[in-house]
């Protein structure tokens, strides 16, 4: 039960802040990495990587190394039915958002390797 409540309280942190909800809703058009997702969202790194780990200790994200880049993407393999019924959720809140609209077309066409060689 404690556990449960402490959880809770872990889903609804992450989904308190608006950046987080973007991040949220771009990764759900593909995986991405902290330059991509720090490059659409025009934050510092450091701001990005804490609401990274806010939204992994969740459990509503994951981070998976590949090669020498580290790409979040939406946790698909949790067995809790309530974290399964936000993701279906953040596919639809937002969906008319000026801004979510703007981030998924950015994520979409995002080019990792093209904003490692700005930086």
């Amino acid at each position: 039960d404690k556990y449960m409540i402490n959880q809770t309280t872990q889903v609804f942190k992450a989904l308190s802040d608006a950046n987080r909800l973007r991040i949220l809703n771009m990764i759900v058009e593909k995986p991405l990495c902290v330059c991509e997702i720090t490059d659409i969202l025009e934050l510092a790194t450091s701001t990005v990587s804490k609401h990274l780990s806010i939204l992994r200790d969740s459990g509503l994200i994951v981070d998976e190394k590949n090669g020498k880049w580290v790409n979040y993407r939406i946790n698909s393999s949790i067995d809790d039915e309530y974290i399964q019924h936000l993701h279906f959720l953040l596919r639809n809140w937002l969906k008319d958002s000026k801004d979510i609209i703007r981030d998924k077309q950015r994520a979409r066409v995002s080019d990792r390797n093209e904003i490692c060689r700005r930086q």
